[in-house]
């Protein structure tokens, strides 16, 4: 399965650079791969003797080897093709000839095209339609639940239908809508509030809230805060969780809007909340990496050890961002895209109290600039 990064990413790359996208779906994906080991299974009640068993020769859906043949017999099928892989995401697969390129991107059963050459994108899909049995989608609109709408100005991605059938479900589509996504003071633990009995409807409740921090970063914090806690959530946490989707009816429609007129030149910002964990006092990094003026990268997540000062775990959030820049210039090049220019990284931190005790332990004032 690509990365929902890779996807942005390329979203964002097509909107500045005007190519095609098209999206395609195969029928019965699981059937097409090939079966190499020996599986047996019980034949259905009333079919057959007692003691007899049913040799597999073609994979079925519900086999644990059907996902993974499936996509070992579309990659060979592609690379055949005269593609590449990528290694910096595996679902990923491009074709340059020329001036012409064509970009790839799995996601089980669905294709996701980026080209700026027509003529052979439909060769590729004639090709592809021998091997398997496809259903040409058009132009894409609608990916993985990603509402697209494109228009000269920019590339629109949002997940109104989702939040709005979230609303539903929980039974707070005629509630208030909430102003933030979840209080400024609030503190959550392990140990403090009555334990929830439905312990499954929560964890649903978070689940559909991480899929919607796709295209959601201003609920990320709140929804990986609220993600600690399902192996035990309690009362508070299950209300918080409530909050966010009042929050989310207020603006079910709101998303990203990846800018056609933008540089290909990436930007970082990232912070840390030094010791903000009440049960374990780790920090918390968060960084956001944009494309020009279009955000295709954000992440919110605790970090893995306890850090002594919040210098400490500035510098363990800059490492992360780092390797996300890292791995996003590997990605452009995947894609056939140079990134020429420096990555700049800002720092969302007083530097002047990070660095003020640096001054007395080298007590050199030519140092201190």
């Amino acid at each position: 399965m690509v990365k929902f990064v890779t996807v942005r990413t390329l979203l964002a790359l097509a909107a500045i650079s005007g190519w095609h996208l098209t999206q395609l779906d195969v029928n019965n994906s699981f059937l097409h791969g090939d079966l190499h080991e020996e599986v047996y299974m019980h034949p259905p009640p009333g079919f057959g003797s007692k003691g007899e068993v049913c040799k597999f020769l073609k994979l079925l859906y519900g086999l644990k080897q059907a996902s993974r043949k499936w996509f070992a017999k579309l990659s060979t099928t592609i690379v055949d093709h005269g593609f590449v892989q990528s290694k910096s995401d595996y679902s990923v697969f491009t074709r340059v000839q020329g001036c012409s390129i064509i970009i790839i991107l799995v996601y089980v059963d669905d294709i996701l095209i980026a080209s700026n050459d027509v003529d052979a994108v439909n060769s590729f899909k004639q090709f592809l339609d021998s091997k398997f049995k496809l259903k040409d989608l058009g132009t894409l609109k609608y990916f993985l639940g990603l509402e697209v709408a494109r228009t000269t100005k920019g590339i629109s991605l949002c997940q109104r239908k989702y939040a709005l059938d979230l609303l539903a479900d929980t039974g707070l589509l005629a509630s208030k809508p909430a102003s933030t996504p979840m209080e400024p003071s609030a503190k959550f633990s392990n140990s403090v509030g009555q334990s929830i009995l439905d312990v499954s409807q929560y964890r649903r409740l978070i689940g559909k809230l991480l899929y919607l921090t796709l295209t959601r970063p201003d609920i990320c914090y709140s929804v990986h805060k609220l993600s600690q806690f399902l192996s035990s959530p309690k009362v508070p946490h299950l209300q918080a969780a409530y909050r966010i989707i009042k929050y989310l009816k207020k603006t079910p429609g709101q998303g990203l809007f990846l800018f056609a007129d933008s540089s290909t030149q990436l930007k970082a910002y990232c912070d840390a909340d030094w010791a903000t964990c009440i049960d374990t006092r780790r920090s918390v990094s968060g960084f956001c990496v944009f494309l020009g003026d279009s955000l295709i990268s954000w992440k919110c997540k605790k970090q893995q050890v306890v850090s002594r000062s919040s210098a400490e775990s500035e510098y363990r959030a800059m490492a992360t961002v780092t390797s996300e820049i890292v791995w996003l210039v590997a990605v452009f090049k995947t894609f056939g895209v140079h990134h020429t220019q420096a990555a700049t990284c800002i720092v969302i931190a007083k530097l002047l109290c990070t660095l003020l005790p640096i001054r007395y332990i080298m007590r050199e004032q030519s140092m201190w600039k």
